[in-house]
Parts: structure tokens; C-alpha cells; sequence
């Protein structure tokens, strides 16, 4: 008890706040400091570290069968500009109609882009279909 009398007293003395730092520790640990300030600190450390953070979205880029050269190299800028800013990019080739007879030249559209973005993107698996649309996904390097 007089320890404990003593150790308010300094931290009164000083202008400081006497922080239980170790509660459950024999005898518990206590520190003499300015508790506002380091309340501040620990803030501060924290919005540092959210700040330095990077959520990843998903991107999706639409396409389809007998798209036009200009508007493929718009939709491949795009894609790239999304996997620059390190989001990942789902590629989505719609069909309609007959155009599901003609599959295969989707694929070569899709297939293209893939090969277009290489020093950007990485595939996470070969182009998929599901019900009329084929995808695939593309992850964004992590050298860059």
C-alpha cells in the first residue's frame, strides 16, 4: 500500500498519470507517463497503417464476340489501368443467340486480352463458361 502511495505521488509530482500496464503480473506492473499523449500515438500508428493499406476490388470488364479493334484496345486500357492500381479484373465475354454456336471465337477474344495484359495480369484459371457468359479472372503482378 505505501508502494503504491508513492508511486501516485511521483506521478503527481511529475504531472504524469501512473498506467497498470501488466495487471496480472506478481506484483503488477505500473509506468508514470502522460497517458494522453501516448493514447495519440497509438492513433496515429494506427491511422498510418490503414492509410498504407489496399483494399482490392473486383473490376469487370464486359466484351463481346464481334467487338470492334478500337473498342478492344479502349476495354484493354481500362483493364490495365484497373490492374495498376493493384484491383483484380474479371473479364466477361456475353453472348447472345446463335453467337453460343460460335464459341471458340469468344475464346480467341478472351484469350487475346489475356495475352495482351501478360506483364500486367496473371490468370487465376483458364476461361470458364457459365451459363452465356465466359470469364476469367486476372490478378494484378506483384512485381510492379
Amino acid at each position: 500500500m505505501v508502494v503504491i502511495k508513492r508511486a501516485i505521488d511521483l506521478a503527481k509530482e511529475h504531472e504524469l498519470d501512473l498506467v497498470e500496464i501488466a495487471p496480472t503480473a506478481k506484483p503488477p506492473v505500473c509506468r508514470i507517463m502522460d497517458y494522453s499523449k501516448y493514447k495519440y500515438d497509438q492513433e496515429k500508428k494506427e491511422r498510418k497503417v490503414k492509410k498504407n493499406q489496399h483494399v482490392t476490388h473486383l473490376k469487370q470488364i464486359r466484351l463481346k464476340p464481334h467487338i470492334g479493334e478500337s473498342d478492344y484496345q479502349i476495354k484493354l486500357k481500362q483493364a490495365i489501368g484497373f490492374l495498376g492500381k493493384k484491383d483484380k479484373v474479371k473479364i466477361n465475354m456475353m453472348f447472345r443467340g446463335r453467337e453460343l454456336m460460335h464459341r471458340d471465337l469468344g475464346k480467341d477474344i478472351v484469350e487475346r486480352m489475356v495475352v495482351d495484359m501478360k506483364e500486367h495480369g496473371t490468370p487465376e484459371s483458364a476461361p470458364s463458361m457459365e451459363g452465356k457468359t465466359m470469364y476469367v479472372v486476372l490478378n494484378p503482378n506483384a512485381d510492379k
